[in-house]
């Protein structure tokens, strides 16, 4: 909570000024514990932009967060010093200048020890924050949770990088640890007939969401916490999810996670060496009622309450 009575503090959710939480903005990170980051860029999308609206609304949302967990049974910021720290400045026109500018910001944080959570944005943006935690920590286990394999080779002519080829440029970089890479929920309609197959020889364990289903989320958790052996980065597209629970998004798959399934996968990654986090692909102009920034919100506080209970281990 922000004890400067400015930010709302003890106020109503629709008063006051919206960081994350309530969170004290600043970009002094000495002893802080996490912090989050907003990367508003969503020139990498390949049908419906509007995610550089995402980080805004996401803190708007978050302000009715009550702040104790009650399924995991911890307050996060009564154990965790956390701050907003404002957004990256991204260029609208130059995916090349961005990401630039992602991976120096997420750097600065990761050489202080604070752990970042990111808030998109189009899913491009986690292929420079995949750089900049193998920096620090070497390659990654990874945990992707996502209706797309986002594998794919240059979607656009001459043009590399998209929100639809991060991972594929992560795994060939050396970023993340072999058969240490498992994506969940994927489904919908693909390219062609071999993009599975590729993704599968790129190095990706890809668990649809028919297998989800089949399996249940406790089976699929099992299988993630026996692959993941080295510091964990997550990253969550919120298409992950059905629209029926998040419409606000660009490229929206239909038969995804419910709301419940998908805060129970995160809820369900605690044990993990969990070292990073980025929630891309909201879209606030397709939202309803503001549905899909109240679930991100959600899961976020999951993540946090996750890294509460992490420092409660060491």
């Amino acid at each position: 909570m922000n004890p400067n009575p400015a930010f709302g503090a003890d106020l109503q959710p629709f008063m006051g000024i919206p960081s994350f939480m309530r969170l004290p903005v600043t970009r002094d990170l000495q002893n802080v514990d996490a912090a989050i980051l907003g990367v508003p860029y969503d020139s990498a999308t390949s049908h419906r932009s509007g995610t550089r609206f995402g980080p805004r609304k996401i803190r708007e949302m978050s302000l009715l967060l009550w702040g104790h967990n009650s399924t995991l049974n911890v307050t996060p910021l009564e154990r965790l010093n956390v701050v907003d720290y404002g957004d990256v400045s991204v260029v609208p026109t130059s995916i090349e200048h961005t990401m630039q500018a992602i991976a120096e910001t997420a750097s600065g944080f990761i050489e202080t020890g604070t752990t970042l959570i990111t808030l998109g944005g189009d899913h491009s943006i986690a292929l420079p924050l995949l750089r900049a935690h193998a920096k620090k920590h070497g390659p990654l286990s990874l945990v992707h949770v996502d209706a797309h394999l986002d594998t794919w080779e240059a979607e656009f002519p001459a043009v590399p990088y998209s929100h639809g080829t991060p991972f594929r440029y992560a795994l060939q970089e050396g970023l993340i640890r072999k058969g240490e890479y498992v994506q969940v929920g994927i489904r919908g309609p693909v390219s062609g007939a071999n993009d599975y197959a590729e993704a599968a020889a790129l190095g990706a364990r890809t668990i649809t969401i028919h297998e989800v289903m089949e399996k249940g989320i406790p089976a699929i958790l099992e299988e993630i916490h026996v692959r993941m052996t080295g510091p964990t980065y997550v990253t969550v597209d919120i298409d992950s999810a059905d629209p029926a629970f998040a419409p606000g998004t660009g490229t929206p798959e239909v038969g995804g996670l419910t709301s419940y399934q998908l805060l129970q996968l995160v809820r369900g990654l605690h044990g993990l060496n969990l070292v990073g986090f980025d929630l891309v692909e909201v879209s606030p102009p397709y939202d309803h009622g503001d549905i899909t920034s109240v679930l991100a919100s959600n899961v976020v506080f999951e993540y946090l309450s996750l890294l509460a209970l992490q420092k409660g281990t060491k």
